[in-house]
């Protein structure tokens, strides 16, 4: 069946309006940023084939990637980069890049839908729910969104640090990726306090790259 709109529209019976699904990207890597998106959907949208970023090819969720923008009454996004995710933990930065992505919603919404994380220091009504972007189509498109956003980040990393291919692993720990972190050691983007990072760190140089990475668009309303 795939996600509906029941958590939403039990959301709008309780009287809230801008009901914003929230969803986030990239905890797992070792490299690169956390990114999380939040969405809010008008009423009774229609979005075929929205799903669980997770569940849908690279083709299907960049072809979603601009519908869900166009039909979306609000889309924010917020990352936790990798020195922030080091000095908090992957938690912790991925609670702050999904404040950010609701900071960056225009109209601000009155309820909150999230995939599983609470949010202790936001003051919006929210629910957390448990595999909420394979049942929430709110949260399914933020997930999309911040796929695709963090996937585009690391294809742009890629051309500062061409070394570690991440336009191939996006930053995950694949065997290509740990052979190169052993033969370069890790880049300005590594995550440190992660075990495969701080083990390379320890036996292979520093390598010598620019600090520079690429720019993100953090907001976008209708």
């Amino acid at each position: 069946m795939g996600p509906a709109d029941e958590f939403e529209q039990e959301a709008r019976r309780c009287g809230y309006r801008r009901i914003a699904g929230i969803d986030e990207a990239g905890r797992g890597p070792l490299a690169g940023p956390v990114v999380a998106a939040a969405v809010i959907l008008p009423v009774h949208v229609r979005l075929a084939g929205v799903d669980d970023s997770k569940q849908l090819s690279e083709a299907e969720r960049e072809r979603l990637y601009p519908a869900i923008l166009a039909k979306s009454v609000s889309v924010g996004i917020g990352l936790a980069d990798a020195c922030e995710i080091d000095a908090l933990n992957i938690l912790e930065a991925t609670r702050l890049a999904m404040r950010r992505a609701i900071e960056n919603l225009a109209p601000p919404p009155d309820y909150l839908l999230i995939d599983a994380v609470t949010l202790p220091a936001v003051r919006i009504p929210l629910r957390p729910i448990i595999k909420g972007d394979a049942l929430s189509l709110s949260i399914a498109a933020a997930s999309i969104i911040a796929k695709v956003t963090r996937d585009h980040l690391m294809a742009a990393y890629h051309e500062t640090f061409p070394q570690y291919n991440f336009l191939s692993h996006k930053g995950y720990g694949t065997a290509e990726h740990l052979r190169m972190l052993t033969r370069f050691g890790p880049c300005a983007i590594h995550r440190r306090t992660f075990a495969p990072v701080r083990e390379a760190a320890a036996s292979a140089p520093i390598a010598e790259l620019s600090m520079a990475g690429p720019a993100i668009e953090q907001n976008r309303s209708s």
